[in-house]
């Protein structure tokens, strides 16, 4: 048994009600659903315009892509482990009658391709955000975005951090200097 599934237990008393772990997808993040106010407060903090491109990891029912794509005007995709989630998202985007801007793939967000999206959208656990952060930084483009919700990036302090219904949100841009001193490590 790998060592962090000892703790699941004790972390999953701290998850919200809204909070779903299916260890069988073989997934490092539980599915907790982002409320609408944080949704649109982390593409507001990132600086959302319609010429922007949005990859959200973990994208869960993909509320994230589909606000990004209906009150903004932006195109995106999302990508998640969990079958029911992209079912859900597609759904979702069909709803919101914004299937020809976004997409949502069933992938590990470990090997997802960010290297066309000016903002990563991402909720989360603070091992993940770090084990992602050299995947990110090698990928993306100077001038890039990424907002996370709740979780920072360690040592990689974020440009800017704000508030939204006790929900700590955190923006990075993407620097030549960040490139250089966090591309490598963790």
């Amino acid at each position: 048994m790998h060592p962090h599934w000892l703790l699941l237990p004790i972390f999953a008393l701290a998850l919200p009600a809204a909070a779903q772990y299916d260890e069988s997808l073989g997934g490092d993040v539980p599915y907790v659903p982002t409320p609408p106010a944080v949704v649109e407060g982390m593409l507001k903090l990132g600086r959302i315009q319609s010429s922007d491109f949005v990859i959200d990891l973990g994208c869960g029912d993909g509320r994230i892509v589909v606000m990004a794509a209906q009150k903004f005007g932006a195109r995106g995709i999302g990508f998640d482990l969990n079958p029911t989630r992209i079912e859900e998202a597609n759904e979702n985007a069909k709803k919101a009658s914004v299937t020809d801007q976004v997409k949502f793939i069933e992938k590990n967000l470990f090997e997802a391709d960010v290297s066309q999206a000016t903002l990563v959208t991402l909720y989360l656990l603070p091992d993940v955000n770090l084990r992602l952060r050299p995947r990110l930084l090698s990928q993306l483009k100077t001038g890039a975005r990424i907002v996370s919700h709740s979780f920072d990036m360690g040592d990689w302090k974020p440009d800017a951090k704000t508030e939204i219904n006790g929900k700590t949100l955190y923006l990075w841009e993407v620097t030549a200097e960040a490139k250089a001193r966090f591309a490598d490590s963790k």
